[in-house]
């Protein structure tokens, strides 16, 4: 029988899990009134999501650094073998299939994950110095381990994730430190190099900036923009709210999901689930200065706040035309499994780090064959 020393629900972050179980349980309304068999699919989701977490709550994963390396590369090779066994969706190839199961993996939602943990346990074991940060020498090795997965998801082509990749991975290192004149250097070379990378991008991709810029807006953000303007101050009822229920306003439960609850809460419905994020965001960069000198717990929960960011506010600019239309999900609020289950696994990871921060807790895991 497995024994746990309660002594590690002490150290537990209570404030993070309270905060994400009103998203949650909100976005599930939300789907069971649009569509009530996809809200019986989120449901699992959610029931793995909570056995996962539980899973990497209760692993050693201090003692277990010595596989990240072996993660991380794995994960290459996966996304290596998109490019030749992947499973093309909606136009893109992004997926794997595993074999006899009917059932599809997207790698580059994984490879969050192991770039992540990779970045942490090379901070770990080379830490930055007190005054200055990383040098040059340094920022390029963490940088080795950043553009790999970057470009190889870039070419799947995935955009948006490569990119969401490239600001976490320079955004934890940002927060670690770094000398500040790597930084003008690069700002100064992305500057010169801006009309280059413009015009390596993929029609698709040049299209929808072009969208974006242009005086008017295309379809889905017009629906969008009316979806949220029909609703108020206080919102819709659910016969009234016709933008979503009768289908003029797309992908309403992924992409647009936020259109479609402004609709039914209005304003101030928004001003809430916004600053319940906000709320979230704020509260992982306390835990960052909090746990100084943690480099583990310091870059999950950093990646963790930039991911939380990153989506959050580009898929909130997109839905009212202040960002282009790059289908990044709204975090934990979105239908789907693939980017819940990312959020999930690294808020495990994060409540594991904090709740085992003194070695000796492991320690206190004990097995009984009674």
């Amino acid at each position: 029988m497995l024994q746990i020393d309660r002594r590690i629900f002490i150290y537990f972050d209570y404030i993070l899990p309270l905060l994400l179980i009103p998203i949650i349980s909100i976005s599930y309304f939300l789907i069971q009134e649009l569509h009530p068999e996809l809200a019986d699919k989120q449901l699992i989701y959610f029931s793995t999501g909570m056995v996962t977490f539980i899973l990497f709550f209760l692993l050693p994963i201090r003692k277990l650094l010595w596989l990240i390396p072996l993660f991380y590369w794995i994960n290459i090779i996966l996304l290596l073998s998109v490019e030749f066994f992947g499973v093309t969706k909606l136009g893109a190839t992004r997926w794997l299939e595993i074999p006899f199961v009917n059932f599809t993996i997207q790698p580059s939602e994984i490879m969050k994950i192991a770039m992540i943990l990779m970045l942490g346990y090379l901070i770990k074991t080379h830490p930055p110095e007190e005054e200055h940060g990383y040098g040059i020498k340094e920022f390029l090795r963490f940088s080795f381990y950043i553009i790999i997965p970057f470009s190889l998801i870039l070419m799947q082509p995935d955009l948006g994730s490569a990119l969401i990749l490239l600001f976490v991975g320079y955004g934890v290192l940002f927060v670690i430190g770094v000398n500040y004149k790597i930084w003008l250097s690069i700002l100064l070379s992305v500057i010169i190099a801006a009309p280059l990378i413009y015009n390596s991008l993929h029609e698709y991709q040049k299209v929808r900036i072009k969208d974006f810029l242009a005086e008017k807006p295309s379809y889905h953000v017009r629906q969008s923009i009316i979806a949220i303007g029909s609703g108020g101050l206080s919102g819709q009822e659910e016969s009234e709210a016709t933008q979503t229920h009768l289908k003029f306003l797309p992908i309403a439960m992924s992409d647009f999901i936020f259109s479609f609850y402004i609709e039914r809460f209005g304003f101030w419905g928004g001003v809430i689930l916004i600053m319940i994020y906000a709320l979230i965001i704020l509260h992982l960069l306390l835990v960052i200065l909090y746990m100084k000198g943690d480099y583990l717990i310091q870059v999950l929960a950093s990646s963790l706040a930039f991911l939380f960011f990153l989506y959050t506010g580009v898929n909130i600019a997109m839905t009212i035309g202040y960002a282009p239309v790059v289908g990044l999900p709204l975090p934990l609020f979105s239908y789907g499994g693939s980017s819940f289950m990312t959020f999930i696994i690294l808020i495990g990871i994060l409540e594991n780090l904090l709740s085992f921060r003194h070695d000796r807790l492991y320690d206190s895991i004990t097995y009984n064959n009674r």
